[in-house]
Parts: structure tokens; C-alpha cells; sequence
């Protein structure tokens, strides 16, 4: 009898357990759904995203001659770069948006840019895009192609402007958590290393590529003392960036100082 009851209580127990689990989990799901309801709703109301910088966001005054105006340009993972430390003579602008895709950067460009005539344009964009293969996966494709033939224009427009480019691969992912594991694929990854090597191909006079991907990647996901979540870096894979941003941005400031010169010869 006392063996009965106790194993009784334990499966009590177990099935309360599994209750405030399953609570707890589908909590978890209904908070992330209404989020991302919410996001779609909000781009609905603008697509573009062209109302997220108003005219306080813009430079207070008009700098100097001598500084070269740098925007960092894209998703989120563009919004969330840090400005390089110990840089002098650059004023840094960021104009990225959160959940963004390519053709929404894309589409924003003439008025996120253009009046800030930049001399560089830091670009950092197309896993937004990549991210939804599992959710369409006939046209896994399509959505591949159209990240790179968006990517291609931004580079486009940039260089037209008379910007230099640095053009950066796309980030790796991160671990995915259960709540998302439904709606992941080793797709995403495969169409991240797709894309990024035609980024690389890009390469041009006034397009540098920074590899993004090769310094924070091991073992095909993002190292994990650089993971903030599965999309996004903490403030230490910031830091290995923008170790090798400063590099290319010193490098590109000579090239710029070397140009103006020139056309006082």
C-alpha cells in the first residue's frame, strides 16, 4: 500500500511537472508569435521602414572637409555595429533597420543615403532574406537569387553616389533554440555561404569586402563567445570586427586623402 501511494504522489508529481513545462513552453511561443505578429503588422503600416529616422536623427551640424562621413547600412545586424573606437577624422551614421530584407534596404536607400553624401557605405544585409527558405521552400531559389541581385544594387547605387564600399559577408548563425527549430533549416546556412561567395565576388576598386564570416566562424556556426542570440553578435564579436573595420577604414581614408590630392596637381 505505501509503495502504491508513493508512486502515486510521483506521478502526481511528474504530470504537474509536465503541466507548468508545457505552460512555460507554450508561454514562450505565444510571446515570440506576438512578436513577430506585431512586426509584420508594423511593416505593413511601412514596408520600408522610411519613417524610422526623423529629422532629429540627423547630423546636427555639417562636418568638416576633412571628415569622412562613414554609414553603416542594412538589417539589425547593421542597426546593432558599435562606432570603431580611437578612429580620427570619421563621423560614423548608422541607418540600419531591424528585420529588414535586402529589397526593403534596397528600397530605402535614395532617402536613408543619398542626403547624407557618405564617402563610405559599410553594408551588412541578406540573412532576413535567407531566414524564411524553410517557411517557402519552393522557392528557395528565388530567394537566394533575389538577396544577391538586391545586394548587387545597393553596391550599384552606392558606388554611383561616388561612396566607397565595404561590402561584409553575411554573418554565420548561431545555435537555434526549440522555439525556433520548427522553423529552421541547414538550408539557411548553406544559402549564407551561397551568398557570401558572390559578396566576394564583388570585389572592385571602390568595393572592399570584409569578411565577416571567416572571423567569427568555427565549426559552421558563430563562435560561441560571440553569440548574443541565433541572428546576432554581443559586443565581443563587435570587437573582432571592428579590429579589422579600422584597418580597411585607415586604408580607405589614405586612398580617399590620395584621390583629393591628386586633383591639385
Amino acid at each position: 500500500m505505501q509503495k502504491q501511494k508513493r508512486l502515486f504522489r510521483l506521478s502526481l508529481l511528474l504530470c504537474l511537472v509536465a503541466l507548468v513545462v508545457s505552460l512555460i513552453f507554450n508561454a514562450l511561443l505565444f510571446l515570440q508569435a506576438r512578436s513577430y505578429y506585431l512586426q509584420l503588422n508594423a511593416t505593413n503600416l511601412d514596408p520600408l521602414g522610411l519613417s524610422a529616422f526623423s529629422a532629429d536623427s540627423q547630423p546636427n551640424s555639417i562636418p568638416a572637409a576633412s571628415t569622412t562621413i562613414v554609414v553603416f547600412f542594412g538589417d539589425s545586424r547593421a542597426e546593432m555595429w558599435p562606432i570603431p573606437p580611437k578612429l580620427k577624422g570619421f563621423s560614423f551614421i548608422n541607418r540600419g533597420i531591424n528585420t529588414q530584407t535586402s529589397v526593403q534596404v534596397l528600397g530605402r536607400f535614395d532617402k536613408h543615403v543619398l542626403p547624407l553624401h557618405p564617402k563610405i557605405i559599410i553594408v551588412q544585409v541578406g540573412i532576413n532574406d535567407l531566414k524564411t527558405i524553410p517557411l517557402f521552400p519552393h522557392r528557395k531559389d528565388a530567394i537566394i537569387s533575389n538577396c544577391k541581385a538586391n545586394i548587387q544594387q545597393i553596391v550599384e547605387r552606392s558606388v554611383k553616389s561616388g561612396a566607397t564600399v565595404i561590402l561584409t559577408t553575411i554573418f554565420p548563425i548561431g545555435p537555434v533554440p526549440l522555439t525556433r527549430q520548427l522553423f529552421w533549416s541547414p538550408d539557411i546556412a548553406q544559402a549564407v555561404l551561397e551568398v557570401n561567395a558572390y559578396i566576394s565576388s564583388l570585389k572592385a576598386k571602390n568595393i572592399l569586402i570584409l569578411d565577416a564570416y571567416s572571423l567569427l566562424v568555427e565549426k559552421n556556426q558563430v563562435k560561441s563567445n560571440y553569440v548574443y542570440d541565433t541572428l546576432h553578435l554581443n559586443e565581443r564579436g563587435y570587437k573582432v570586427l571592428n579590429q579589422e573595420l579600422t584597418q580597411i577604414l585607415s586604408t580607405v581614408k589614405l586612398l580617399l586623402l590620395s584621390n583629393f590630392n591628386s586633383k591639385f596637381v
